[in-house]
């Protein structure tokens, strides 16, 4: 696809500063759809001047999800979260703001989109993060059958969820819980490869109307990742197997906290296994090349270890 313009919904977030960042070398001019634009201005040096324009928009509002649509080629939907608070909450985010972008996108002729989704996401799950995430799916696929999704594992990189909110409790705590003894699987994905998928799959038509699923070169366990992000930092921390039963009401304790450490509903995603499944499209069919955690990660999580970053011990 010749560049054009392209508005992305979320893209303030973690993987939207990359994939914004990309199609802007690219040339693209880009609407950043965000509930408040003045968080995303960080973005704008990215571009020209001009180039990335954040806009207000509020995912319960049709007019606005069609103001942000309208006149552009293509669309790149990025909005999730994983802990409720207030009106943003998991159904209205995940599921029914999926489906009124990807209405409106068919309505007014965008052929070019791409749905962020996860692994794990079922409507089976015991997880309502997962299962609206499944939702979501589902109502881009109806109202778009040629959009793309990509399913990634647990993101990697600076600006991560994941390492970071255990590297800082690990600062602080003289131990580290394993979620249901730490035997669950994950095969993290560096955020710099999600946001190289979008932007290929976006402008690819043969991507079109297929699901990816990121992973990255290596499975861990919980266990293996936490001794990973321990060996990063240069801290020794005893590791606690936690049952899944204490660990939900821990969960549901701690999830009435703002910033919680751990939720209810995130310790129903911890009882599957968050892989790339058998035969399922991956970074390999699309070309693109797998960084390790090993190897990015203690770039940015040196900042946690004894004395800082530039302590040379």
């Amino acid at each position: 696809m010749a560049q054009g313009t392209v508005t992305i919904f979320g893209g303030s977030g973690f993987i939207g500063r990359y994939i914004v960042e990309r199609l802007a070398d690219q040339g693209w001019t880009i609407r950043v759809a965000v509930r408040r634009p003045q968080r995303a201005q960080f973005l704008k040096p990215l571009g020209n001047v001009g180039q990335i324009v954040p806009i207000p928009c509020d995912l319960n509002s049709s007019a606005a999800i069609r103001s942000a649509l309208e006149g552009v080629d293509a669309a790149i939907n990025l909005v999730g979260i994983m802990q409720e608070s207030g009106s943003q909450n998991f159904s209205n985010l995940q599921s029914q703001g999926a489906r009124l972008i990807a209405e409106t996108a068919a309505e007014l002729g965008i052929g070019a989109f791409v749905q962020m989704s996860a692994i794990g996401a079922s409507e089976e799950s015991g997880s309502e993060y997962a299962r609206t995430k499944a939702a979501g799916e589902e109502a881009v696929r109806k109202a778009l059958p040629d959009a793309v999704i990509l399913r990634p594992s647990v993101v990697f990189g600076p600006e991560d969820d994941f390492f970071n909110r255990f590297a800082v409790m690990a600062r602080l705590s003289p131990f580290l819980p394993l979620i249901g003894g730490g035997h669950t699987r994950f095969q993290p994905v560096y955020v710099g490869d999600v946001a190289d998928a979008a932007v290929f799959t976006l402008q690819e038509p043969k991507c079109y109307g297929k699901f990816y699923e990121l992973g990255g070169p290596r499975i861990y366990s919980f266990r293996e990742l936490m001794e990973l992000m321990l060996k990063a930092i240069r801290r020794k921390r005893l590791l606690v197997p936690v049952p899944f039963g204490m660990a939900s009401i821990m969960g549901s304790v701690a999830q009435l906290l703002p910033f919680a450490p751990i939720t209810a509903d995130q310790v129903e995603l911890l009882k599957s296994d968050n892989v790339v499944s058998d035969n399922a499209l991956t970074l390999e069919s699309l070309g693109i090349e797998k960084h390790s955690a090993e190897v990015i990660i203690p770039t940015y999580l040196d900042r946690y270890r004894p004395g800082g970053r530039f302590n040379p011990n």
